[in-house]
């Protein structure tokens, strides 16, 4: 593919505009991409009849200007697409929403360099894609677990990418973005409201893992928590979390913090298997199967990158995890209909 160019006569409102955010405000990329090309001498200024290569994004644009950008094709990524099928919620030309299921990687890593969600999506998209940072791949703003299953949400063009990071990196602050999870977790959560509020930092002992940490380089992190369902016959809560900040595993590590880890993680909860010792014959089996976290992105809210327009998403709890709340309701007590005085 060749090379395409994007012209530009600078009008009198543009008088005094940085180069770099006057591109941005005509084309379909991000701030970031552009100061890119600049830097790398792709934009051609024709002024008073002569021509100058400007290099520096913060260059200051007059009336007449004739701007040329050259924008270079976009580079094919090393990561294959693979034909795998997607739980698709939403999408159009600039994002799109799918459900993950359990058990698939969002990016591709030593561990697992394909059959990961960025595959799916290249096969997917394909050509829809207009590119990330010059490179023709899905926009990867957020992560899930892989055995998180649940609303995610990914970038087909650089001003979306940019645009959905922003919201992300704002944690919800400013009322754009929502998160909510549910999760089966060991314990009767009481009170049944509450709030973690603990910050986190890489474990000092295994970088695989997270912990609630005091270092000054810890990262605060709140997690806002209600009981759905306390099953008086087995020691088993069922929560909705809402996330207030996004950092890594911190479900995982706020619940086990409070005493209350998230039914199958190995990771961050302990005796799992003694847990298991003292539940009934079937519904140990039935969460055994599980085979995974009981954790599940059920909802994300966000505001379109190109509308500004409010959007909300959710995705009911897959069969495994309704597998073990219907074994849990299965063995629930009836109640009394006739209580005694």
């Amino acid at each position: 593919m060749s090379d395409t160019c994007f012209t530009y006569i600078a009008k009198e409102e543009d008088d005094g505009k940085r180069l770099d955010a006057l591109l941005a405000s005509q084309l379909e990329f991000s701030r970031a991409r552009l100061q890119g090309l600049i830097r790398e001498g792709q934009v051609d200024v024709m002024r008073q009849q002569q021509n100058h290569t400007i290099k520096d994004p913060s260059w200051r644009v007059k009336p007449e200007d004739d701007i040329h950008l050259i924008l270079p094709p976009l580079k094919d990524t090393s990561i294959k697409p693979e034909n795998i099928a997607l739980d698709i919620l939403f999408e159009d030309d600039s994002v799109i929403v799918i459900n993950k299921a359990a058990g698939m990687v969002v990016h591709p890593a030593p561990g697992s360099p394909d059959g990961t969600l960025v595959n799916a999506l290249l096969a997917h998209c394909g050509d829809s894609l207009s590119g990330i940072g010059g490179e023709r791949r899905p926009g990867i703003v957020h992560r899930l677990d892989k055995d998180t299953s649940g609303v995610m949400i990914a970038a087909k063009t650089d001003n979306a990418h940019n645009a959905l990071a922003e919201q992300f990196a704002a944690h919800g602050r400013d009322g754009r973005l929502q998160r909510r999870y549910q999760a089966l977790v060991w314990g009767q959560v009481m009170p049944p409201v509450g709030r973690v509020e603990a910050a986190l930092a890489r474990h000092p002992a295994n970088r695989k893992k997270m912990a609630v940490s005091r270092h000054e380089i810890a990262r605060f992190a709140a997690t806002d928590y209600t009981a759905l369902h306390n099953w008086t016959h087995v020691p088993i809560t069922n929560l909705t979390c809402i996330l207030e900040t996004g950092r890594t595993h911190q479900i995982r590590v706020h619940m086990a913090h409070i005493g209350h880890p998230v039914i199958g993680d190995d990771m961050y909860g302990s005796s799992q298997r003694s847990r298991l010792n003292i539940l009934p014959p079937k519904t140990a089996a039935t969460i055994t199967a599980l085979g995974r976290q009981a954790l599940h992105a059920e909802l994300l809210g966000f505001e379109h990158p190109e509308t500004q327009e409010s959007m909300a998403y959710t995705a009911p709890l897959p069969a495994d995890m309704q597998a073990v709340v219907a074994i849990l309701n299965e063995g629930e007590p009836a109640p009394d209909d006739n209580p005694p005085l």
